[in-house]
């Protein structure tokens, strides 16, 4: 079975909704890291020195690669990514190998199956 690695910034107000909409979509879980800081193109704005931004969340799934661009998506929409520019950012990358995911895969093995 291969993965691929899927790194959400989220708005950390999104983060539930997210998290609740990636495992519709297939996911099994997730590791958060909270209070991650981002710029995009626009300067932050401040008041004081204090950041007027909210804090963004880091989403990190270890997805089966026939789920990823669904869930990948699905991420997507609800953070609302492209209807509202700074709202956070996803993207996808390919895991050459994983451990310790050997009672997801028993999991998977079905889902996968029904996919194909």
């Amino acid at each position: 079975m291969h993965f691929k690695l899927i790194i959400a910034f989220v708005e950390d107000a999104k983060t539930d909704e997210v998290m609740d909409a990636a495992r519709e979509a297939g996911a099994t879980g997730a590791t958060i890291i909270n209070n991650a800081r981002g710029e995009g193109l626009a300067q932050k704005k401040t008041f004081f020195g204090l950041s007027l931004e909210s804090q963004r969340d880091v989403l990190l799934f270890l997805v089966e690669e026939h789920l990823s661009r669904h869930i990948l998506e699905k991420v997507a929409d609800v953070g609302e990514f492209e209807e509202r520019p700074g709202t956070g950012i996803a993207i996808q990358i390919d895991v050459e190998d994983a451990v310790g995911v050997a009672h997801q895969i028993e999991k998977l093995v079905g889902v996968v199956e029904a996919e194909l």
